[in-house]
């Protein structure tokens, strides 16, 4: 059973829990959370713990002589020192006494992760509408812009909850890709000729997706060929409070893919409007199975190849956009749909491409 916080929502954020270890070459916990973490913010961990913000379970403030093994877990706020406003802005879309639906923009994280506190979604919401019980139903990755539900009534979010859990909901992207130049590749094909790229959709893709904890990126595992044909978006989940103790075999992985149209982006180069319909929810699905297919998303950094880290470029936003989210409300029974405004930047500008092999 999940533990309740003996520290409010402050600033939007809320306290996180860290498990500490009952034994160990450590004379107190601070000597411990020093080793720990102090090479992220040596000076700023002395300081929360003099200045009483570090506390137990109970609320009760540990200090820098609270020997290890007084507690089993510590609470404390996170923060990022000197951290810079994103020069991005939500736009809510609908808000009731139940949920609010956010199209969120490029480069915002959902919900407070690494260099990002208050530069979040989770957190400029909360602060926003002064709603400290805010919670997101589902998440988008900080490159991915579209729409985002939160749920503002703990007493009705579990409904919601399972909408997602359950493959209950709907959900639309699209993104936008350079498109191959190689001959076969074409947009249209005379009699005899090789087949037209358009002709190749709609196609469904499926494979097995891994993530392992600390990789960043997701990784491809085989499996045999009589497992191929499974769907896994057919698979039914277990029922809530259940595991599997064995993995199901074959894919894991499904998305349905079809072409919009073709033409030039901005920069006048072949480019292909695509709209994607997950099947299932594997931690950077769209973003793999376009690179299966040589469609790589632009301005994608981790597929088809992991690029260095580097500064967030605001004129290139990754192009992938969540369009719509849709489902049959659980309280009310009512259809609804919420529907991203923002558009892709390299989206295609001009006429759809001639039936030509699409070389420079």
């Amino acid at each position: 059973m999940a533990q309740t916080s003996p520290l409010p929502v402050r600033d939007g954020v809320n306290a996180t829990r860290l498990r500490l270890p009952r034994t160990g070459p450590w004379e107190t916990i601070h000597d411990y959370v020093l080793e720990t973490f102090g090479h992220i913010d040596h000076g700023g961990i002395t300081r929360r713990f003099d200045d009483g913000e570090v506390v137990d379970a109970a609320g009760r403030p540990l200090t820098t002589s609270t020997p290890l093994g007084a507690c089993e877990f510590l609470w404390y706020y996170r923060s990022v020192s000197d951290e810079r406003p994103l020069p991005v802005t939500e736009e809510i879309l609908h808000e009731d006494e139940h949920l609010v639906a956010v199209d969120k923009p490029h480069f915002l994280p959902t919900t407070p992760a690494g260099r990002y506190v208050q530069e979040s979604l989770l957190v400029r919401l909360r602060r926003r509408l002064d709603l400290p019980d805010l919670v997101p139903i589902h998440r988008l990755d900080r490159g991915t812009a579209g729409v985002v539900i939160f749920s503002k009534e703990p007493s009705t979010r579990g409904a919601y909850q399972l909408l997602l859990e359950n493959r209950q909901a709907d959900k639309t992207y699209e993104c936008v890709s350079a498109l191959p130049a190689e001959p076969q590749h074409q947009l249209g094909s005379k009699d005899g000729g090789p087949p037209s790229f358009a002709s190749r959709f709609p196609l469904t893709v499926r494979n097995r997706i891994t993530k392992t904890k600390g990789v960043v990126v997701s990784e491809l595992q085989p499996y045999e060929v009589a497992d191929s044909g499974r769907r896994p978006q057919d698979r039914r989940a277990p029922r809530r409070g259940r595991r599997r103790t064995t993995p199901v075999p074959g894919p894991n992985a499904s998305s349905r893919i079809k072409l919009l149209s073709t033409g030039r982006n901005r920069a006048g180069d072949a480019v292909g409007h695509f709209r994607l319909i997950p099947h299932t929810g594997k931690t950077h699905q769209l973003r793999v199975h376009m690179a299966l297919l040589g469609l790589g998303i632009l301005h994608d950094r981790f597929y088809p190849e992991l690029l260095d880290d580097a500064p967030d470029d605001f004129d290139r936003p990754l192009q992938l956009l969540a369009r719509t989210l849709s489902f049959i409300d659980p309280l009310s029974g009512e259809p609804r749909t919420f529907t991203s405004r923002r558009s892709l930047v390299e989206a295609p500008t001009t006429n759809p491409l001639e039936a030509t092999p699409w070389t420079d």
